[in-house]
């Protein structure tokens, strides 16, 4: 994809969302921090419900650790993987009195130190807690870099770097909302809804589909 072409496709879908916001629900850099360990291979929605009751028991580090991995399991079992999730939030928490006095740090190396803790997570917080550029890649993400030809690649670190070369510096702190929000409800895994993309005219996606009522 040619790069006027990607600033086209990015630019629309800023045109349709101008003020784009994150789906998981938070307080403050802890709480999104956990919320974004808690969110892998699990839906926002289902976080939500399960970090309405445990932020409300355990809304810092402290609290976190005093609540424990049995306590915070309490909280989190009916989403995925909970059992390793809530021993890597207890010890995150720990880490973060330990080592940040009870503060999420804004640096990444220290935040990819934490239990739990990947670059994609760590892009996340940068972004959405502390207004950094950076570009986290989830599934949504990596298949529309891929599928659309925006910024193509084998791996996340990949897609990302494409994803930051091409989009518009003053979009780019947004276009990590634009484009997880359209890969999960337009460009989607099994039958991307491509007869209402926005940005449908820079797709290079060869097989668009037609609407439920094309002939």
């Amino acid at each position: 994809m040619a790069a006027a072409q990607a600033e086209g496709f990015i630019r629309a879908l800023a045109a349709s969302n101008p003020e784009p916001e994150p789906e998981l629900l938070y307080q403050d850099p802890f709480t999104l921090l956990v919320a974004v360990v808690l969110s892998a291979q699990t839906t926002d929605i289902a976080v939500n419900k399960a970090t309405a009751t445990l932020f409300a028991e355990a809304p810092d580090p402290a609290a976190m650790v005093a609540l424990g991995p049995e306590g915070i399991a309490r909280h989190i079992r009916r989403i995925g993987l909970w059992q390793g999730k809530a021993k890597n939030v207890a010890a995150l928490s720990a880490l973060l009195i330990e080592r940040h006095g009870g503060q999420v740090p804004r640096e990444r190396a220290a935040l990819e130190a934490l239990p739990g803790v990947g670059r994609k997570t760590a892009n996340v917080v940068l972004n959405v807690a502390f207004g950094e550029d950076a570009m986290a890649v989830d599934t949504h993400i990596f298949r529309l870099g891929n599928r659309t030809g925006l910024a193509p690649g084998d791996t996340p670190r990949a897609v990302e770097d494409g994803l930051v070369k091409r989009c518009p510096p003053a979009l780019l702190r947004d276009a990590h909302h634009w484009l997880i929000l359209h890969g999960r409800y337009v460009c989607k895994a099994r039958r991307p809804e491509c007869w209402h993309c926005v940005a449908r005219e820079f797709c290079n996606y060869p097989d668009k589909v037609a609407g439920p009522s094309a002939g």
